[in-house]
């Protein structure tokens, strides 16, 4: 039977909260759908606020993947501001998605997108606005199943009292798989209830169901091991992995928020996947191997998407998008096809060995000369062989004199701190790398009319990556280190004032840090930040460290963990790690060796251009590197008169 629309009640609530506009949906290509012509019902959720989450890629394919099919439908739901989630809960209005404003309780399955780990919260507010308790196993098969996904559910066992099961890697043809199963089993006419629905899941080898997995800790607190407690159910689920781009060209019709967003442009994947090997990047490590999307591909969706839109700018989308083997003719290209219609192309932050004034001259032909973004990563040429960020100081030094000298005024240069082995002399480095950049700029411009921005983050050591044994740098030591930098920034004289500053405090990447590389017994501290009213943990108004400490040191201690285990401890190589039942694809022992080679100062090449270094991916999940040239060229798609 029809389920009812929340609108009227929900309505009624939207005078009185900021940002009304983004809880009304109807944006340009959303879907709504008979809901009683269809079997299977997905909400799809990113668990941020509606101006984040709209331009998500990956929450916005699958939206389209799973529409396209018949009798399935798809909305979507965001996390509402606390001002309307007040109301919400006063006037009875259950979480809703924006589509057609149907109560989210109601759908077969709620996917959940986790770019972050500070998302877990609004997760819990979602649930608990959507009638649907807290805990999987309180569900019944009334519940919809509640199923994780995104970079973060590579390590989902902080959650796993929360989902009843995660999806690892490439969505597309997952949620296609998973639907078969639920609509197979509702067709049964349910057999066996929730539990057997997510054996079926289970067994499929492409699914991980938390409550299916016995964990069992040593007494010092470590995992002595992660079993499986029913029959059939694997000992490790593997990663999904799309290969062939070119088949997946989603989004076809991609949406277009109603309110303001934080990316206005129509976006294209050139390619998925990295093999530069930066021992920091969890999504480098965990979407290999690099596939390209082809140069025909990518001019189809780019003119099919502005035609959809009407966007005025078209981003190039990838971990590492210079390093596409055709850029350069992509870029032409485009710039070619629409430089009478002022369609401007951008990139995100720029690899400074990849970067070059001819791409760069296209990027901006057609739009707006804004700022250039590069990432160094490290201050000291020492600390990039530590984490494999092949850049030298004078390959960038030689990179900003090309763009200063070809009109650009601002630089905007990205760094991390608390990296392994990392000293203060390190860090402060980054000043002198700073300086250089601007006199360098002076001298090839001409004008001290220049500036550079140093932005910094502290490092984050994540699963599936050689740096997920490290130890993280303390919230105190990360602040310390970062305040000599700022001192040392200031006290420039002749450059300082061209310098802008830009930094976070150690506190969030220690909450992150926890939740990242935590385990189960990490989900009480979740739930006790929940309850005790945390949400957007992502936004620095709504963050609060001293919550986090305090629910974890009422939670962890009786459990025998606290916070400085889950973060500033070093693991061994014997050390079972909370993910290791999870098959990324990457070989543990080749992990450990990156691990050593970091210590060791040495650096490894890309394998796109050079022999396997049997990271494991390739052979383990039966896939391969694919990448051009095709050779091709964008031509304009009509000629006109």
């Amino acid at each position: 039977m029809p389920v009812e629309s929340v609108f009227p009640r929900l309505e009624a609530l939207l005078p009185h909260v900021q940002k009304p506009i983004q809880y009304v949906g109807g944006e340009l290509n959303s879907t709504v759908k008979d809901w009683d012509a269809c079997d299977v019902r997905w909400a799809l959720m990113y668990p941020d606020a509606y101006e984040v989450g709209l331009p998500n890629q990956g929450v916005m394919i699958l939206y389209e993947v799973l529409n396209e099919q018949e009798g399935v439908l798809a909305e979507r739901t965001y996390s509402v501001w606390p001002d309307l989630e007040a109301l919400m809960r006063e006037h009875g209005v259950p979480q809703f998605t924006v589509d057609a404003h149907r109560p989210v309780g109601a759908f077969d399955l709620l996917g959940v997108s986790f770019a972050t780990e500070l998302g877990y919260t609004n997760l819990l507010t979602a649930l608990d606005l959507a009638g649907v308790p807290l805990a999987a196993r309180d569900r019944t098969e009334e519940h919809p199943v509640v199923v994780a996904g995104g970079h973060a559910a590579f390590n989902p066992e902080p959650v796993a009292e929360f989902i009843d099961c995660a999806v690892i890697g490439d969505g597309e043809q997952a949620v296609l798989d998973i639907t078969r199963v639920v609509r197979a089993w509702k067709a049964e006419g349910r057999p066996g209830g929730r539990e057997e629905l997510l054996l079926r899941l289970a067994r499929s080898g492409g699914v991980y169901v938390p409550g299916f997995y016995d964990v069992e800790y040593l007494p010092d607190g470590r995992i002595a091991r992660v079993v499986p407690n029913r029959p059939g159910v694997p000992w490790r689920v593997a990663k999904h992995t799309v290969m062939d781009l070119d088949e997946w060209p989603y989004p076809k019709q991609p949406l277009v928020p109603l309110a303001e967003s934080v990316h206005e442009r129509m976006s294209v994947e050139i390619f998925r996947g990295c093999t530069r090997g930066c021992r920091f990047c969890q999504a480098g490590m965990i979407t290999r191997p690099v596939r390209e999307r082809s140069i025909t591909g990518i001019g189809d969706m780019v003119d099919k998407g502005l035609k959809a839109t009407g966007f005025e700018e078209v981003g190039l989308l990838s971990l590492s998008s210079a390093d596409h083997s055709e850029i350069a003719d992509v870029a032409k290209g485009l710039a070619d096809r629409y430089e009478e219609d002022k369609i401007g192309l951008s990139l995100p932050s720029t690899r400074v060995d990849a970067f070059n004034i001819d791409l760069a001259n296209e990027l901006t032909r057609n739009g707006r000369r804004s700022g250039l973004t590069f990432a160094p990563e490290g201050g000291s040429e020492r600390i990039r062989k530590v984490i494999n960020k092949m850049v030298s100081e004078e390959d960038l030094i030689r990179t900003v004199a090309t763009a200063y000298g070809n009109g650009w005024r601002q630089v905007k240069l990205y760094f991390m701190c608390g990296l392994p082995t990392e000293t203060d002399e390190d860090v402060l480095q980054i000043a002198e790398m700073a300086t250089r950049v601007i006199a360098k700029g002076r001298e090839v411009s001409g004008s001290n009319d220049i500036r550079c921005t140093v932005s910094i983050g502290g490092f984050v050591p994540k699963p599936h990556t050689p740096f997920q044994w490290a130890p993280q740098l303390s919230a105190s030591e990360t602040d310390a280190r970062l305040a000599k930098l700022r001192d040392a920034i200031r006290a420039d004289k002749r450059y300082g004032r061209s310098i802008g500053f830009r930094y976070h405090d150690g506190k969030p990447g220690v909450v992150e840090g926890l939740l990242s590389r935590g385990d189960r017994r990490v989900g009480a501290v979740i739930r006790a930040v929940y309850e005790a009213g945390g949400r957007f943990d992502g936004w620095r108004e709504f963050f609060s460290y001293d919550q986090w400490m305090r629910c974890a040191e009422e939670t962890l201690p009786p459990q025998g963990v606290d916070v400085a285990w889950y973060t500033t401890r070093e693991r061994e190589y014997e050390e079972v790690l909370p993910w290791d039942h999870l098959d990324s694809g990457l070989d543990k022992d080749w992990l450990w060796e990156d691990w050593q080679d970091a210590l060791d100062e040495v650096e490894v090449e890309d394998c796109r251009w050079t022999p396997c270094f049997d990271c494991g991916v390739c052979p383990q999940m039966d896939t391969k590197i694919q990448i051009g040239p095709t050779g091709k060229k964008l031509l304009p798609l009509t000629v006109k008169k």
